[in-house]
């Protein structure tokens, strides 16, 4: 089978991370995140410079999956595609240089979206976990942004409920 680059798409908190971890195990595939990156080297806090250094970072990754996926290794970027415009912007990218690209949505009820939310600010506020708290700012902040995707976009739906 051939590497291939598979996007992690889907809203904060909504099972990502673990998905993407686990289509890891599967895929015998590197992830690769831009939070694990951000909240390691800068603790989280880069204010009002947090939008245009993940976008470095972002960058730094799509050059860096590509270095991994012609070594024959699959790459799973976890990092949302919340937007239309950063899904075609992955594709476009993995598209020109003949790479095949998957688009997974992790599809989640808004119910399990707000348990998700008040597990992790717990598991953040108590330090189990290194993540970002998500304030009802950021939540409506990320809730502005975020597109669903279009059937047509959607390679793997993932649906997240909790039971």
């Amino acid at each position: 089978m051939a590497a291939k680059a598979i996007l992690i798409c889907g809203k904060i908190c909504s099972g990502k991370s673990t998905y993407a971890e686990k289509l890891k195990k599967q895929n015998n595939a590197v992830l690769l995140s831009v939070d694990e990156i951000t909240l390691s080297v800068f603790d989280g806090d880069l204010g009002e410079k947090h939008d245009e250094i993940t976008g470095r970072i972002q960058k730094y990754l799509f050059e860096k999956s590509v270095q991994i996926i012609e070594s024959g290794t699959s790459v799973i970027l976890d990092w949302g595609f919340w937007r239309k415009s950063d899904r075609k912007l992955a594709r476009d990218f993995y598209e020109s240089r003949s790479i095949p690209c998957e688009l997974h949505y992790i599809d989640i009820s808004e119910d399990t979206h707000r348990l998700n939310i008040a597990q992790r600010n717990r598991a953040v506020s108590e330090g189990r976990i290194s993540a970002y708290f998500v304030d009802e700012g950021l939540y409506r902040k990320f809730c502005e942004i975020f597109e669903c995707p279009q059937e047509n976009e959607i390679d793997v739906r993932y649906g997240y409920e909790r039971w």
